[in-house]
């Protein structure tokens, strides 16, 4: 029997076993180590390549592009990405990609970083639990990132200058900012997604309005100028502001609840309509300035606004009339109305109050708002020289009495004006007045020659004068005391006074003795 010989391995295969098995372990290591592959859908690839660009988060890499190619139908570009381990968490449904490029949007100002470092991939994660692999990534960065908040959705008419980063402000500080936008589906109006973030996203409720702040608000009133302006940063790029009615008692809204947003505050806080009635104004003259919701007013308090504006033509007459639809709700704008007694009906004291009101002459007028801005409005007021009208219930809508407007009235004063000065002699009276005005030029002519000989005389009697001046200054200096000229003079006065005296004794004498005259003087006896 031959016995069969035992063969061992031989010590050569060790050393390729041995290393075969250190391979695989460190394949293996490496493939569990690494982390997952993951596809990112974009419009573009402009600014990355392929084992250079990074995903980052929060300023930490935590991927690498590996692969860039284009899409099948070649409209796309998708982007493969090697992330980094223990990054599966982040990979969920609501995970955000962007490429981090300079832009420049609203007030904000981003990526100026990457023109050093160059673009990268920048990642927000989402709330989700459900595991994605494949993305498509967004055209812009997303405004708000990583803050603590609420979004809110705003609808609007009209965009206006808001755009993506544009401020939000609650009381003039700024709280949050727009985040995106978006043309609803009917093409009717806008949805806004704003962003509040804590703990100022505590003050929205469902009672607060949102409005346009953008620019600046300007009303000239009674007290003066009034300017409202949320800060310059709105000025030059617009805002929203928001703010709750004073008093207001109710919880914060829930995240994504849709607002109205207003065109500015005055229509934000407008009172809602109450008990609303529709009439109707038949204008025949210019309603130019009158616009859709331009103040009815009675006695400069408003009741009231326009609803329509329009025109027609009265086929039998050809007439052309402006038919103006207003809206008036009292209550609505503050006026306050006494409760009636039980059982009487509201309808039949407005129907009654109205008949008053028109019966002692109140009529609506178009009157001039602004002569800057050359606005109307309709007023309503007591008439009293107005002819008489009434009210024709049967009508739908019921129609109101009117009166010219202002313009309206001073253009029929200027044409009556006009026509009294037509019907004026006005060539018989410039004949009479060009005749009246010969006269008193010739009469003018005669006055002149007669002021020059006036002015000669005058001019004699200053030599006059002169003269006259010069004899009394001369007779001064002789009265004057102590000069030899008053001395003389005296002297002479004393020998007329004797002369005088001697003639009256003489004359004593001869009416004793007038044969003396014949004789002589005789001697007296002795």
């Amino acid at each position: 029997m031959v016995s069969k010989r035992k063969t061992r391995p031989s010590l050569v295969w060790v050393i390729p076993i041995i290393a075969a098995m250190v391979g695989a372990w460190v394949a293996v290591a490496r493939i569990l180590s690494a982390g997952p592959e993951i596809r990112i859908t974009m419009e573009s690839a402009s600014g990355l390549d392929a084992g250079t660009t990074k995903i980052n988060y929060r300023g930490v890499a935590v991927g690498t592009v590996s692969k860039i190619r284009l899409s099948e139908d070649h409209h796309h570009v998708i982007v493969t990405a090697q992330m980094a381990p223990r990054t599966e968490g982040f990979l969920v449904e609501g995970t955000q990609f962007w490429i981090v490029r300079p832009r420049i949007s609203g007030a904000n100002v981003t990526g100026l970083g990457t023109l050093i470092s160059g673009a990268f991939i920048g990642m927000e994660i989402g709330d989700s639990k459900v595991p994605k692999r494949y993305f498509v990534a967004l055209e812009t960065p997303p405004v708000v990132n990583g803050q603590i908040g609420r979004f809110f959705v705003l609808k609007t008419p009209d965009l206006g200058s808001l755009d993506a980063g544009t401020p939000v402000f609650f009381r003039h500080l700024q709280v949050g900012q727009v985040a995106s936008y978006k043309l609803d589906a009917d093409g009717q109006s806008f949805s806004l997604r704003v962003f509040v973030k804590a703990p100022y996203d505590r003050f929205v409720t469902s009672n607060t309005r949102f409005w346009q702040s953008s620019g600046i608000n300007l009303q000239l009133t009674a007290a003066g100028l009034n300017v409202e302006t949320q800060s310059l940063l709105s000025i030059l790029i617009g805002g929203v502001a928001f703010e709750t009615p004073p008093g207001s008692t109710l919880p914060p809204s829930a995240a994504n609840d849709v607002f109205t947003l207003f065109a500015n505050r005055t229509d934000a806080f407008a009172p809602a309509a109450r008990n609303p009635q529709t009439y109707e104004l038949i204008f025949n003259e210019s309603v130019r300035g009158l616009e859709v919701g331009a103040p009815v007013e009675f006695r400069g308090i408003q009741i009231g606004e326009v609803a329509d504006v329009r025109a027609q033509i009265d086929l039998q007459t050809f007439k052309f009339s402006v038919p103006v639809t207003i809206r008036l709700d009292p209550e609505r704008l503050g006026v306050n109305l006494l409760k009636p007694r039980p059982g009487i009906s509201l309808v039949s004291i407005r129907r009654r109050l109205i008949d008053s009101l028109v019966a002692h002459g109140v009529r609506a007028q178009l009157q001039t708002g602004s002569l800057l801005t050359g606005s109307t409005f309709v007023e309503l007021d007591v008439f009293p020289d107005a002819p008489p009208a009434k009210v024709d219930w049967s009508q739908n809508p019921v129609r109101l009495p009117t009166v010219p407007g202002q313009l309206e009235a001073t253009e029929k004063s200027v044409n009556r004006i006009i026509k009294k000065i037509d019907r004026m002699p006005l060539e018989q009276i410039g004949n009479e007045l060009q005749k009246t005005l010969t006269d008193l030029d010739r009469t003018v002519v005669t006055a002149r020659g007669t002021l020059e000989t006036a002015q000669g005389t005058l001019t004699t009697a200053k030599g006059t004068l002169e003269s006259a001046h010069s004899t009394l200054d001369n007779a001064n200096s002789v009265v004057e005391p102590g000069s030899v000229q008053t001395q003389e003079l005296d002297h002479a006065l004393h020998e007329i006074t004797r002369a005088a005296r001697s003639v009256r004794v003489l004359a004593d004498y001869l009416e004793r003795h007038p044969e003396a005259l014949i004789r002589g003087k005789t001697g007296e006896a002795k």
